[in-house]
């Protein structure tokens, strides 16, 4: 069992940043695959970025070269730093944790809300 509990959402201008924060408590932490959603009101939850427990990370092209995504196993945190924000950026961003063998684990947080607006 994950609990995942974000936060570090708020308002933004346009242009600015804002880090996001997971933080994770339970077992086998440094065993699964992190990953940032975001989710508009009405739509689909999409993914953002991710990263794997070997450290290697995936981004959607619309972040790339804007966000950075990375784990502190030790801690048990996972951090979305988002740089030249869009007003697009704005969403409820969620923070997910999943392991995958002979039974899927997937677990999400509660949310938080990133605004970017002037």
């Amino acid at each position: 069992q994950v609990q995942l509990v974000e936060s570090g959402g708020g308002l933004v201008q346009p242009g600015g940043s804002l880090r996001l924060s997971c933080a994770a408590s339970g077992s086998l932490y440094s065993t699964y695959t992190m990953a940032w959603y975001r989710q508009v009101p009405g739509k689909q939850r999409d993914l953002v970025a991710v990263i794997r427990n070997s450290g290697s990370t995936y981004y959607v092209n619309s972040v790339k070269g804007r966000f950075t995504i990375s784990r502190d196993n030790a801690k048990k945190t996972v951090l979305l730093q988002m740089n030249s924000l869009k007003p697009e950026d704005t969403a409820v961003y969620y923070c997910n944790a999943e392991r995958v063998g002979a039974v899927r684990y997937n677990y999400w947080g509660q949310g938080t809300q990133v605004t970017v607006s002037p």
